[in-house]
């Protein structure tokens, strides 16, 4: 992939996938994009791709209903939104808004938890976490950071398998 080799194994009775750490930095918060969102922040922090966006309470993160034509004038692939969890199965979660990439709300993405993992792991003191993305259909996802990789696993269910052949 454009991001390198990305492997994946079943282990700890999920599938895990690898991936390099996606980092952030803090920026002055864009007025119009907290208004597209429709909610304060308490950090603001753009990665290479997109926005990051931490909020105090995790029902705002829940209920959020952004103003996507609005969110596609600004310069990033999508937004990331989280905030601690409020449930004590999860550590944190989250939701991400891509309509510049067209897809208003991505259901699960493991893009976005290559920031939220090393961001939250900070946070919170630990390297090991449970997080929940707060779409429609919502998902669970086991993140570890461990040197500079972010180790994500979940439940995948098989629909299609392949074999790619070599030319003769």
């Amino acid at each position: 992939t454009q991001s390198g080799v990305l492997t994946c194994e079943q282990s700890r009775g999920v599938i895990e996938m690898d991936f390099p750490v996606v980092s952030q930095e803090e920026v002055d918060f864009p007025p119009d994009l907290l208004a597209a969102l429709g909610s304060s922040a308490t950090y603001v922090g753009k990665t290479q791709f997109d926005y990051f966006v931490v909020m105090e309470d995790p029902e705002i993160v829940r209920t959020l209903s952004p103003d996507f034509r609005e969110l596609k004038r600004f310069p990033a692939r999508g937004v990331i939104v989280t905030s601690r969890s409020d449930r004590s199965d999860f550590d944190f979660i989250s939701r991400f808004f891509a309509p510049n990439a067209g897809i208003d709300e991505d259901p699960v993405t493991g893009s976005a938890h290559c920031c939220l993992a090393p961001y939250w792991a900070k946070v919170l003191g630990k390297t090991e976490m449970t997080a929940f993305q707060a779409s429609a259909r919502g998902g669970v996802i086991h993140v570890r950071v461990l040197n500079g990789r972010v180790i994500l696993g979940g439940q995948a269910v098989s629909i299609l398998q392949g074999e790619l052949l070599t030319a003769p």
